[in-house]
């Protein structure tokens, strides 16, 4: 043990960090040239490397960390010593990112934000969900503490749990719109014939939901994950919407808002594939596998074809599989 005595130091220094900000660090253990633990909330954790060569030199390793909220915060304390500024927190996007309108100079996207995103956009079985949730530092805190993080890293149990705590943290401070399939196909066709896309439908009921919000709060920057330019989600925002200043990122789920909004959409949107499956005695599943192929199967054989637009996507490529 001696040998690696201020791996050992600085490993010390970082427990006492980490535990006197809601992290559970566990014992060390010994590897080559160094120690390794695991820092762990309730719903996340990570591995932490500390390394000594033979002189002594101390290095920490956080390549293990991956890129969730929990790991940046836990980046931020072990590279700093103390806690950072709001948009460093909730934000694992350094970059300075232009904002939509030309007049505005270049800035770093701040809290308060309200943070939009959908779910089930790639599910053939099932609603399309956009949700959004309204942050402003104090809200981000305990967003952070109940272990929100882009929801496609959580298990279903996991994600109705944090729902849970999301909905309470934000009371009238989310807003939730929902398509439904049989809805969702007849949109589809009629932007079909307009010679629109599914990103129309996704810019309107992004905007729909921020629109909803607002409502609600007063905010005047928005955060979606980018599938469009931001100009078709700001031309589908009305009077309030308009004052709105709409960036669209990749990886949007970095910004703690927006993973909120992820969690609170795939809640919704499992509920409600539940309940679909219920309503036709099968249990239906995510995403355009094989078994979703079988299942899609079983329900036009104990119904008809047109139960396909009822309960699926039907411009999916995944019908025509059904059909051959």
């Amino acid at each position: 043990m001696d040998d690696i005595q201020h791996a050992v130091e600085k490993y010390e220094e970082i427990q006492q960090l980490l535990s006197e900000s809601s992290f559970t660090v566990s014992n060390h253990k010994e590897i080559n040239y160094g120690l390794q633990f695991s820092v762990k909330t309730s719903t996340w954790s990570g591995l932490v490397r500390i390394y000594q060569n033979k002189k002594g030199a101390v290095r920490v390793d956080l390549s293990q960390l991956d890129q969730s909220d929990a790991a940046a915060t836990v980046r931020s304390f072990i590279q700093t010593g103390k806690d950072v500024s709001s948009e460093d927190v909730f934000s694992n996007d350094k970059k300075e990112i232009p904002p939509q309108r030309k007049n505005v100079g270049a800035e770093k996207i701040r809290l308060p934000m309200i943070g939009s995103d959908e779910s089930g956009k790639g599910d053939y079985f099932g609603p399309l969900v956009v949700a959004c949730v309204y942050a402003d530092y104090k809200i981000a805190k305990q967003l952070v503490d109940v272990g929100a993080i882009d929801s496609k890293a959580l298990s279903d149990t996991q994600i109705t749990k944090i729902a849970r705590s999301i909905k309470s943290i934000c009371v009238d401070r989310f807003a939730v719109v929902e398509i439904m399939p049989e809805r969702y196909n007849q949109m589809y066709d009629d932007l079909k014939k307009e010679k629109k896309t599914l990103n129309d439908m996704l810019a309107w009921a992004h905007a729909k939901a921020i629109e909803s919000l607002l409502e609600k709060v007063d905010c005047q920057t928005a955060v979606v994950d980018k599938f469009c330019n931001e100009s078709l989600v700001l031309g589908k925002l009305q009077e309030k919407g308009q004052q709105l200043n709409v960036i669209q990122v990749h990886r949007a789920e970095s910004y703690i808002a927006v993973a909120a909004a992820s969690i609170v959409a795939r809640e919704r949107f499992i509920t409600k594939l539940g309940k679909l499956g219920k309503e036709y005695g099968v249990q239906l599943p995510k995403g355009a596998s094989e078994k979703v192929i079988q299942v899609a199967q079983q329900l036009i054989s104990e119904n008809n074809e047109g139960v396909i637009t009822k309960v699926a996507k039907a411009h999916f490529k995944t019908t025509q599989a059904v059909s051959s």
